[in-house]
């Protein structure tokens, strides 16, 4: 049994975002993945870029045995999953080895916590239709406000959950 903690973010590790983002996009195939450099196109790059320094951002990292396992993180921006201009926007990855055990469900649902308390009232996401994670989102209270070719944007509102 793994020691699991869900924390806050440290300075020291916000670097590791950029890795995670990478992470955070599902690809079907692991035998042909897409560049790390995906990262670095600006609509993509903004999820993680100067994070820490912006009115909204918000990151709950996993650690287990003292390891950064995954994150979920938010901010306001104008991204992919972009809804309202007060309503942040969630990201969430975890490294493979550490999928399908639990640990996005205590991530998401601490972040969520989290986000009540500071006062908002709802967040948004994007996510390929495919990702299985779709089903953790919506057993979570998110409902999907408009469909795209490949992916959902989703919403959950705080108010009255």
């Amino acid at each position: 049994m793994m020691n699991l903690q869900i924390r806050p973010i440290r300075d020291p590790e916000i670097f590791r975002l950029e890795d995670l983002l990478y992470e955070a996009i599902w690809q079907p195939d692991p035998e042909h993945r897409l560049p790390r450099e995906v990262i670095r196109v600006p609509e993509l790059f903004a999820y993680v870029e100067a994070f820490g320094r912006h009115a909204g951002d918000c990151c709950l990292v996993a650690e287990a045995d003292g390891r950064v396992v995954g994150a979920a993180w938010c901010r306001l921006i104008r991204g992919f999953g972009w809804v309202d201009e007060r309503i942040p926007e969630l990201a969430m990855a975890l490294y493979p080895p550490y999928r399908g055990v639990g640990i996005g469900t205590r991530l998401l649902k601490s972040l969520l916590h989290v986000l009540r308390e500071r006062g908002f009232g709802a967040v948004s996401l994007s996510v390929q239709r495919a990702n299985p994670a779709v089903r953790l989102y919506l057993r979570h209270g998110f409902r999907i406000v408009e469909t795209r070719q490949e992916e959902y944007v989703m919403r959950c509102d705080f108010r009255g959950n």
